[in-house]
C-alpha cells in the first residue's frame, strides 16, 4: 500500500470511527489529517485535501481547539493561521475524556440528583427512585474513575493495559 493510500483510509476510517462515537464525521477527518501530517496545515490546505468548505473546515478547526485536540501555530511572514493536532496519544485521550465528561456525564449527574426529591409515596415512585439511585451511584462511580484517569501519568495507563492482556 503507498503511503497516500493508507493516509485517505485512515482519514476516512477516523470518520468513520468519530460519527459512530457522536462526533462529526468530517470532524473527525480533519483531525486525522492533522494527526498525520508533518507541517502545519492552513484552513485553505484542509479545504484542498478533504474536499470541503472553508466554512465546514474552519467550523470543525474550532471545535477541535474547544476539545483541546489542535491548537493554532504562526508561522513567521505569514498572516494564515496554521493548525498542528495534539500527537501526544495520552494527552490526545485525557482530553477527550474532559470533554465527554462535561458535555455527557456531568449533565447526567445534575439530572439524577435533582431526581432523588421525587417523594417515595406509591410502589411506582420507589421504583423509580430504586433505579435513578442506581443509575446516580454507578454515574457517581464513574466520573470517580475517570477523574482519576484524567489525572494519572501515562505510565499508570500503560502499566494497567499491559495488565490487561494476560
Amino acid at each position: 500500500m503507498e503511503l497516500q493510500e493508507g493516509k485517505d483510509k485512515f482519514i476516512q476510517s477516523w470518520g468513520t470511527l468519530g460519527s459512530n462515537w457522536g462526533i462529526n464525521r468530517t470532524m473527525a477527518q480533519v483531525h486525522a489529517l492533522l494527526l498525520v501530517s508533518l507541517e502545519p496545515m492552513s484552513a485553505e490546505d484542509i479545504m484542498n485535501d478533504l474536499k470541503i468548505s472553508r466554512g465546514n473546515a474552519n467550523m470543525n478547526v474550532r471545535a477541535l481547539i474547544d476539545w483541546g485536540l489542535v491548537h493554532k501555530e504562526l508561522k513567521q511572514g505569514e498572516r494564515k493561521e496554521f493548525f498542528v493536532a495534539e500527537k501526544d496519544m495520552w494527552t490526545m485521550i485525557r482530553q477527550v475524556i474532559v470533554h465527554r465528561k462535561k458535555k455527557e456525564l456531568e449533565p447526567a449527574i445534575k439530572i439524577l440528583t435533582e431526581i432523588m426529591e421525587v417523594q417515595a409515596n406509591s410502589p411506582e415512585a420507589e421504583e423509580f427512585l430504586k433505579v435513578t439511585t442506581e443509575l446516580k451511584m454507578f454515574s457517581d462511580k464513574a466520573d470517580a474513575a475517570l477523574e482519576k484517569v484524567v489525572r494519572s501519568k501515562p505510565t499508570w495507563m500503560l502499566t494497567f493495559m499491559s495488565m490487561m492482556k494476560s
